[in-house]
């Protein structure tokens, strides 16, 4: 028998979860942070470093607590976090500024000028983020902090991806050399390619922006699956966690990687990992690389297989973003919707409130409702943003399958679903499949199976998940519903190409002109 800590660092907030190899999950608790945004640039998110700490530290002390255990019972504690969330250092490993959060957008035009950069200079690691470099990942938020951080770039040492930064923190490493790297992350986000020589060369990051230079080799460093360990618990740390000092802490990897794992996801598993975005999470036994799908790297979500991620930029951040303006909150406005017939608000709702992340990448999109009549509600628009969000979920692993990934089981995995009966029967409606739904909470569990392997209470991933994740509730599609989201589903993917893609007609010019407008008047210099 063991007894681990998972963490998971969420948007808002950090879960740690006190799980039993015999009992399964103990108890948990939250603790929350701050989110830093401004009215005047929708596009910026930040978080401090020490925000976090201060929140994982009091979530552990009361996750052992609520556990009724001593803190020294713990033998491993394991992290996931957000991700591309990046955070530029000093050589001593000390923050130079806040996070650039996931969902910060503000390093567009940068991302736009790494993927003509790519594209122009033949570069062979594009392919494998579906051609298009995002904004939401590294290089794109590491040039931006370059731009507009003059005074700071002769402290620059290094940059680190959130999961990595706890970690070493955790560990008591102040040696930014010396920090273990998440191959889930820097595959993921930052092109790092163990087939391609690792990152791309110090010769194309320079023909991006000379302020790249020596940015390869800051970057360097142990590259890591999470089935190795990253260090142990300082006793420093050990102290404000309430655990004992040096257990180990593995390579930590993204939430939505690992709470695909805790979900149960197999080889040719997809896991719609929904939360305030999604994350769509596959295990495959082999490469496919497909275009517009943001990442497919070797050893990401099993150490042992290849991983693949795609996803919405914003789901229930929507749904809240709804009902706030429609004076309520998200449980109000959803009584009652279970009553609801599938496509009966008239209403098409495209998803892209805070861009699209996958298959168009493109940041430069925004939310759009067609079909409204002078007594649509609130509640209607919540409804077709749910069918909205499988549409565009449908998109999505239509494209991988024009591509040679098999799916054989989709999981609504992450926090939303577990309290949302309606979405999950829509997206089974939607997509014409069963969708399986885990009968707990598995937010943080993924963190714990990989904590468990350090530990050596199981030997692989897949004995860990058989001990300890939660059966599954299954969704049936219902014939008359999946009857009228097929007739549904040409029209949304009609509109999703032709508003979504500059370039190919002019109804793909509409919204990057307003957004082009909005920031001119709201940042005229």
């Amino acid at each position: 028998m063991a007894i681990v800590a998972g963490v998971d660092f969420g948007t808002l907030s950090v879960r740690v979860s006190i799980v039993d190899s015999e009992r399964g999950m103990l108890e948990s608790a939250i603790a929350e942070y701050p989110l830093h945004r401004k009215r005047e640039d929708p596009e910026y998110a930040t978080q401090s470093h020490d925000d976090h700490m201060k929140a994982l530290a009091a979530a552990t002390r009361e996750a052992v607590r609520k556990a009724g255990i001593s803190g020294d019972k713990v033998e491993a504690i394991a992290l996931d976090t957000t991700g591309s969330s990046v955070i530029a250092v000093d050589r001593n490993l000390q923050p130079l500024g806040e996070y650039y959060l996931w969902c910060d957008h503000r390093a567009k035009g940068e991302a736009a000028e790494i993927t003509e950069a790519a594209h122009r200079e033949g570069l062979e690691a594009i392919k494998w983020c579906g051609g298009v470099y995002s904004s939401e990942w590294g290089f794109s938020k590491l040039l931006h902090w370059l731009r507009h951080n003059p005074g700071e770039r002769a402290n620059f040492a290094s940059a680190f991806e959130h999961c990595d930064m706890v970690a070493a923190t955790l560990c008591g490493i102040t040696d930014p050399k010396q920090v273990k790297r998440s191959i889930c992350a820097m595959g993921h986000k930052w092109m790092w390619n163990r087939e391609l020589g690792g990152l791309p060369s110090e010769a194309f990051l320079i023909k991006v922006d000379p302020l790249l230079a020596g940015v390869r080799e800051k970057l360097d460093g142990e590259y890591a699956t999470s089935e190795r360990i990253a260090g142990k618990l300082s006793a420093d740390w050990a102290a404000q966690l309430g655990l004992k000092a040096g257990i180990p802490i593995p390579v930590g990897a993204f939430d939505a990687h690992w709470d695909a794992i805790g979900a149960g996801c197999r080889t040719d598993d997809m896991v719609n990992v929904i939360g305030t975005s999604t994350c769509i999470i596959g295990i495959t036994p082999s490469v496919n690389l497909v275009p517009g799908v943001c990442g497919v790297v070797q050893g990401s979500v099993h150490p042992q297989r290849t991983g693949i991620e795609a996803g919405l930029s914003a789901v229930g951040d929507i749904f809240n973003a709804i009902a706030t303006r429609a004076g309520t909150d998200v449980a109000t406005l959803s009584r009652g919707m279970e009553k609801y017939r599938a496509g009966q608000t008239g209403l098409l709702r495209m998803t892209w409130d805070n861009g699209d992340r996958t298959v168009l990448v493109n940041p430069n999109l925004r939310g759009v409702i067609l079909g409204w009549n002078l007594q649509s509600t609130a509640q209607d628009e919540l409804f077709a943003a749910v069918e909205g969000t499988a549409f565009h979920t449908r998109v999505i692993l239509d494209r991988m399958a024009e591509h040679g990934v098999h799916i054989k089981r989709v999981i609504n995995g992450g926090g939303i679903p577990q309290k949302n009966d309606v979405l999950n029967q829509i997206y089974a409606n939607v997509l014409g499949l069963p969708v399986l739904v885990p009968s707990k909470s598995v937010v943080s569990l993924g963190s714990a199976i990989f904590a468990f392997l350090a530990a050596g209470a199981f030997k692989t991933v897949e004995e860990a998940q058989q001990r300890v994740c939660p059966s599954h509730k299954v969704y049936q599609p219902e014939p008359a519903a999946a009857r009228v989201y097929n007739e549904l589903y040409p029209l949304y993917r009609t509109l999703y190409f032709a508003l979504g893609e500059p370039g190919k007609g002019a109804l793909g010019e509409v919204l990057p002109a307003l957004i082009k407008i909005a920031e001119g008047v709201n940042n005229p210099h």
